[in-house]
């Protein structure tokens, strides 16, 4: 049975990591390069990026972290934000990344799924649902769509996403658990691995999505405090959550 996976989320806006709540009142936490070196060595399974300013000006600070990023990490890491094309995909996956994060444009072309995937293989495209009140947002969560949750994580997985990454808006930054029903109810409707997001406030939380899906995305309960990942991480199995095994420095 594969380990559940524990993977820090940063929102990276012209080069520095920031945190919201409900995708608003940003705040920088960090330098990039540096907490995902820190999470790299504390035990995190994987790392996500986002580019949450996505401009142009944007897309090329981004390739540069992405590159300085590779080069501190030895595990898998996703980026996201501002890939609208097949050559926006390139772009980050030759500078470094594991895997690209669709979004705003998977909605409005959902072929580009179909592209990256038939180009880098399945495993290498996620597609980030930000779902508020049983629908699809995009542009970081600010414009409603008519387009259903569910339905559209099964469109992704059938057009080759490897993954989803499903956001509850309402529960982002909230620290008050995560939404453990619309989590279950996508996580039931497809056959590709479900990345839980928005809510974690404690060990108790993450184990509880762990429960029910593959992954749990964290972000406001490491950024305050990184060096405390692996008491997280001892936490959580506490619960009875299978981790990846942490390798022995030496």
């Amino acid at each position: 049975m594969p380990y559940s996976r524990l993977i820090p989320c940063l929102d990276v806006a012209n080069g520095r990591v920031v945190k919201g709540v409900s995708f608003v009142g940003l705040r920088d936490v960090g330098d990039p390069v540096e907490l995902a070196k820190f999470y790299s060595d504390g035990g995190a399974d994987e790392l996500v990026f986002l580019d949450i300013t996505a401009t142009p000006e944007g897309a090329k600070t981004m390739t540069s972290v992405v590159a300085q990023v590779a080069d501190v990490l030895e595990i898998p890491f996703t980026v996201g934000g501002g890939i609208r094309t097949v050559e926006d995909a390139s772009r980050i996956i030759e500078a470094g990344a594991d895997r690209v994060s669709l979004n705003s444009a998977a909605l409005s072309n959902p072929e580009l799924i179909s592209e990256i995937a038939e180009l880098f293989g399945s495993q290498a495209v996620v597609v980030a649902i930000d779902a508020g009140d049983g629908v699809v947002h995009t542009h970081g969560g600010r414009n409603a769509t008519e387009i259903k949750t569910v339905p559209w994580a099964i469109e992704a997985a059938s057009r080759g996403a490897g993954e989803i990454l499903l956001t509850s808006i309402r529960q982002d930054g909230q620290r008050t658990g995560f939404d453990l029903e619309l989590t279950r109810q996508v996580r039931d409707a497809i056959s590709i691995p479900v990345i839980a997001s928005g809510g974690a406030g404690n060990a108790q939380h993450i184990a509880e999505a762990l429960r029910i899906t593959d992954a749990a995305l964290i972000a406001s309960i490491v950024h305050e405090n990184p060096a405390g990942l692996k008491g997280l991480r001892a936490e959580i199995e506490s619960f009875g959550i299978t981790l990846r095994p942490l390798k022995e420095k030496v």
